[in-house]
């Protein structure tokens, strides 16, 4: 009795574990107030790590996460090719209404071309403005390969950035953790099932942005069915923990 209480102790931590690296995206333009108080709530309910709003859904969002640990996430910089200081009003504004964290869309045209004193330039500005926030720099376009996604994370090392966020897909994630070499977070965007989350934290990201939120909750439920399928998942997102954890005590400890 107290072997199989252990394992269900065990199984309920490890959900918990992975349903707190989740955030839950409600970014999209054709996200209204009914549909960013429904990712809220679910975010709410399934303790997720965050929700990440466009600029203008920010005061909202603080107020439906009020009183819970669920972080409000802003994503700044439009299509990328706002000016850095229109870029830095936009964070400081975000910052203000109560996001805890910024992904900064980068210069599409300047990461293209090569331009990284630019890049970093942004990236500093943005940082210096939001000050205790944590900043990741947003690499997901899908038309990004890996020139432009090692450009994008030397840039996002450089600049002081905590994290990086690339696209679901294994390669990219291998190469923005080699890349980043311990410096920054790896998160990843577009998680569609449990089983890419399993392998995208396997391969080193520590935090995934999906649209499906109870769609995963009920995938990694089930997998508690079967203790192999869990089992994996668990330990590879025990394995993102220390980095994890680390990060948030310097951020508590500059608080």
């Amino acid at each position: 009795m107290e072997y199989e209480e252990f394992k269900r102790v065990r199984r309920e931590t490890e959900i918990a574990v992975t349903l707190g690296k989740l955030t839950v995206d409600a970014s999209r333009r054709e996200t209204d107030k009914y549909a960013l108080k429904r990712a809220c709530e679910s975010a709410k309910k399934l303790r997720a790590y965050g929700v990440l709003v466009s600029p203008v859904h920010v005061s909202e969002a603080r107020k439906f996460l009020a009183g819970t640990p669920t972080n409000v996430i802003c994503l700044v910089g439009g299509t990328g090719e706002s000016l850095p200081a229109v870029k830095k009003t936009e964070a400081k504004k975000a910052a203000k209404q109560g996001a805890r964290e910024i992904r900064l869309i980068l210069c599409y045209s300047a990461l293209r071309g090569g331009k990284i004193s630019y890049l970093k330039k942004e990236i500093k500005k943005v940082r210096k403005a939001v000050k205790k926030c944590s900043v990741t720099v947003s690499l997901e376009d899908h038309t990004f390969g890996d020139e432009e996604l090692m450009r994008g994370v030397r840039a996002a090392c450089d600049a002081g950035a905590q994290g990086v966020c690339v696209r679901g897909e294994i390669p990219l994630v291998m190469r923005a953790v080699q890349t980043g070499a311990g410096k920054l977070r790896t998160e990843v965007s577009g998680v569609e099932n449990a089983e890419q989350l399993r392998a995208l934290f396997k391969v080193g990201a520590l935090r995934a942005t999906t649209q499906y939120m109870e769609k995963l909750c009920v995938e990694i439920h089930e997998a508690a069915e079967d203790g192999g399928a869990l089992s994996a998942l668990g330990s590879a997102v025990r394995r993102s923990c220390p980095a994890e954890t680390s990060e948030n005590s310097e951020t508590e400890s500059a608080s």
